[in-house]
């Protein structure tokens, strides 16, 4: 790789050297935090300028979404502010719509650029580095687009968790039992993480909610878990994930392995074991893709849609750009078998960050680069309260202590100490205190209210 310029023959800076961040995630802001660190002096010299694109203006720890949904957290606790942690980067919160790097310019769609109607703003840079990671992998199932639930943002979490309370509420005033029973069955679609955990901590807090609604006992939710391969929680191991699917099971959870959603047309759910559940609720967690900004670039990619990465996390063949996470196809250094990526996981995505910025510094200052080497150590998940599954370095867990590890191996990995001391402050809160159940629903659309009396020239309350 060619080295970077930053400045001309007599100290005089010519330009700044821009390193463009495209994603804000995991991958996004830790690199950006470690090239802030590293290169302090030069950012507030002006000689770097490192420019962040991502549409929000927080990177979301994921592993808490279950949590969030759950009101174990609050939902401002499990996002970091990029602007707090990242004073001396340029963040800029948009949309990057193509990357033409052969040019060394990014296409980017901000909220401005829309109000002003004066179309994508282009961002020039130096470096680049692609890291907006994955979305959610939607298949054409009949049904789906239109009544699916996502859970890979805290906005779903928290729409997921108002809508569950929501439908405790139908199925307690209405007097239709086909209304009631489609109110009161859940189904979740993926045995991953994402699947597993939203549904333990969601039956968790129904089972608590429906003490304090007169006509509706427990056994009357159904839960429902549709995996389409034969185990669940591949991570934690075959014996682990057996372990997992009794534990739902003794709660009177349906897990059922080997079967496919084949439609969900109508609010009901349609199981490619012929079963059908009529539901006001289907959760979609059935894998992730790559970014689809990842196919407006000239950059290779392999044939899953990943970027073809160096273990030195470089884009293979191109020279200044960089990639790791989800977007990124980077080789296992440490398993046995040749050609094996590393997992698209938050605990590669972390640690590739760091290496990334180092060896971008290094590449910048004509040093040598180091390769990514991480030996994958094990996986932890939760199955709701005081419940939860482990395998780490070869030990495998269960129950209490897999539970507790969850807790503080996440403790432990949430950026910045503020954002940890507040989470652990809510689980010691929660601990002493009972759940909070209250649907704020009609958060997700706060001017309804407000129209309705504009309309209509009275307050809803005073019919």
């Amino acid at each position: 790789m060619d080295k970077l310029r930053l400045c001309v023959p007599h100290g005089r800076v010519k330009e700044p050297a821009r390193i463009l961040v495209v994603g804000g995630g995991y991958v996004g802001m830790y690199t950006a935090l470690r090239l802030q660190r590293k290169l302090k002096r030069e950012l507030r010299q002006g000689d770097v300028q490192v420019i962040v694109v991502d549409p929000e203006p927080y990177m979301t720890y994921q592993p808490f979404l279950p949590e969030a949904a759950a009101g174990s957290i609050s939902p401002r606790h499990v996002v970091v502010p990029l602007r707090r942690v990242l004073p001396e980067c340029k963040v800029v919160i948009g949309e990057a719509t193509a990357i033409h790097h052969g040019k060394r310019v990014a296409t980017v769609r901000t909220l401005a650029t829309e109000e002003e109607g004066t179309g994508s703003i282009e961002i020039h840079y130096d470096e680049l580095v692609l890291a907006p990671g994955s979305v959610s992998r939607a298949l054409p199932v009949p049904g789906l687009a239109e009544f699916g639930i996502g859970f890979k943002t805290v906005e779903e979490a928290i729409g997921l968790r108002n809508h569950v309370l929501e439908q405790l509420d139908i199925a307690s005033s209405t007097r239709d039992p086909d209304v009631r029973d489609a109110a009161l069955t859940f189904v979740f679609v993926g045995g991953g993480y994402a699947g597993v955990e939203a549904l333990g901590e969601l039956e968790d807090m129904a089972r608590f909610a429906v003490r304090y609604y007169h006509n509706i006992a427990p056994e009357d939710l159904k839960w429902i878990l549709v995996e389409a391969t034969g185990r669940i929680l591949p991570e934690v191991g075959e014996e682990m994930g057996q372990y997992a699917v009794r534990e739902l099971r003794s709660r009177n959870i349906d897990v059922r392995l080997e079967t496919r959603l084949d439609s969900c047309e109508n609010r009901v759910a349609v199981l490619s074991d012929g079963a059908r559940f009529p539901t006001r609720t289907l959760v979609w967690t059935a894998g992730v893709k790559p970014h689809p900004i990842l196919a407006s670039t000239d950059l290779p990619r392999n044939m899953r849609g990943r970027l073809t990465c160096t273990a030195t996390l470089q884009v293979d063949g191109v020279d200044h750009a960089w990639a790791a996470g989800d977007a990124a196809a980077v080789p296992d250094r440490t398993a046995e078998q040749p050609g094996t990526e590393c997992a698209p996981n938050a605990q590669h995505a972390v640690r590739q960050a760091k290496v990334l910025a180092e060896n971008l510094i290094a590449a910048m200052r004509g040093r040598p680069l180091q390769d990514y080497e991480h030996k994958y150590v094990g996986s932890v998940a939760s199955l709701g309260l005081h419940r939860g599954v482990a395998h780490v370095y070869g030990r495998k867990l269960k129950g209490y202590p897999a539970w507790f590890m969850h807790r503080v191996y996440h403790l432990s990995r949430v950026p910045t100490f503020n954002r940890k001391a507040r989470v652990l402050a809510e689980w010691i809160l929660s601990g002493l205190f009972k759940r909070e159940i209250v649907s704020l629903g009609s958060l997700e659309n706060p001017r309804a209210e407000f129209k309705l009396a504009a309309d209509t020239g009275r307050h809803p309350e005073a019919s």
